[in-house]
């Protein structure tokens, strides 16, 4: 029989990349209008979803960023 796999062995975590990954939520254009710091995403998204029969699923808020850990 083959030994099990994983048993005894020390495993190190591979460092993927240096540099810092960042998440944002994702909202609608209802949350941009009424949003105190409009910025130009959530401008031209309002904007884009203003007009009849536009259908959209959000845009990321640059005001929820979160560091990934």
């Amino acid at each position: 029989m083959a030994p099990p796999k994983g048993k005894g062995k020390a495993s190190k975590k591979k460092e993927l990349s240096s540099r810092v990954q960042y998440t944002m939520r994702l909202v609608e254009s209802s949350s941009c209008a009424v949003c105190k710091t409009p910025c130009t995403r959530g401008l031209r998204y309002l904007a884009m979803m203003s007009e009849p029969g536009a259908v959209g699923k959000g845009v990321p808020c640059i005001l929820t960023r979160r560091k990934v850990n």
